[in-house]
């Protein structure tokens, strides 16, 4: 029997049984591949645990280094998706994940990015704190290898 990963055991695992919707068994996969994705579902329908999952598969996380970004529209939103990360990442105690929102301390946010062994490996944050911490340069991106926009419509509509 091959070695299971830390996201193979935890898709085993009590805590995720019966959690596949229809646009998780499609899109998954794909993800997984490295594969574009657009997905669209109704709310419920599990979209976030598709990009989680993806991203989770595929993160190699090195010490003061982001490689995912995940923008959405809301601070709300985005605790809710640092929460599947944590529950998603149970068994991978190296991956970092936080959330970047405005109305807090950018200074706080600038000594988390620039401290190596706090780093966050998995960024979420709204759109205009990644655009002052980018505009900034207080966020390198250099490395990251995923980027996620959740609910670009609702983003878009705060635009216009």
């Amino acid at each position: 029997m091959p070695p299971q990963t830390p996201l193979s055991r935890l898709l085993t695992s009590n805590s995720v049984r019966g959690l596949f919707p229809a646009v998780q068994q499609e899109c998954i996969p794909q993800a997984v591949l490295g594969m574009d994705v657009l997905c669209q579902a109704k709310s419920g329908h599990g979209k976030t645990a598709v990009f989680v999952l993806a991203t989770l598969q595929q993160l190699e996380p090195v010490d003061g280094e982001v490689s995912v970004i995940v923008l959405c529209h809301t601070r709300e939103l985005a605790y809710q998706i640092k929460n599947e990360y944590g529950r998603f990442s149970k068994y991978m105690p190296d991956v970092r994940t936080s959330v970047f929102y405005g109305g807090t301390s950018v200074a706080k946010d600038a000594e988390l990015l620039k401290d190596k062994a706090r780093c966050p490996h998995i960024i979420v944050a709204t759109p205009g704190r990644l655009n002052a911490l980018g505009r900034e340069k207080m966020l390198d991106a250099s490395n990251v290898k995923h980027f996620v926009l959740d609910e670009c419509d609702k983003m878009l509509e705060q635009l216009g």
